[in-house]
């Protein structure tokens, strides 16, 4: 099994930017999540974007979709900012043969209580059983595309 890991930036890879507790979106963190979770499967890396996804464009969602249709694999898992995640899964609807998860953490991956690793454990798990079509991984869920949305009252997401 093949998993094509695809950043695209988000809280799950701010650091902390200067002394006023500011964040910027640094490296991706998902090479430092799948060694420490011993994970014995062949995967890649891309770096597409290092974003937050409130600046996150639709130039910017039709390159991850070019770059998702134009890849020979089938299974996708792609890190993304909480605020628009559920936008960007709608617009990779309907890429025939591929799955993809989108998945993100609510508090950075370098945090030491973070739900960055769980997520993308979760995001590996749905990826691997879920039939070709485009998914979220969050707040202990799988969530299919055009029917969740992140509840910022409640910080979470939650089916539509």
């Amino acid at each position: 099994m093949f998993i094509r890991f695809i950043t695209t930036g988000g809280t799950i890879d701010k650091i902390y930017f200067d002394a006023l507790s500011r964040f910027a979106v640094g490296d991706s963190q998902v090479a430092h999540i799948l060694a420490e979770g011993l994970v014995d499967f062949a995967y890649e890396i891309v770096p597409l974007l290092q974003k937050d996804s409130l600046e996150m464009t639709d130039e910017d969602r039709a390159l991850l979709r070019e770059t998702i249709a134009n890849d020979d694999g089938q299974r996708y898992v792609v890190t993304h900012g909480t605020d628009t995640m559920a936008e960007t899964a709608e617009a990779l609807a309907g890429l025939s043969g591929k799955t993809i998860v989108l998945t993100g953490a609510l508090s950075p991956a370098r945090f030491k209580t973070t739900d960055a690793v769980f997520n993308v454990g979760m995001a590996v798990g749905a990826v691997q059983m879920a039939p070709p079509g485009v998914y979220l991984a969050m707040s202990g869920r799988i969530f299919p595309a055009g029917k969740v949305r992140k509840n910022r009252d409640a910080n979470r997401f939650e089916a539509l």
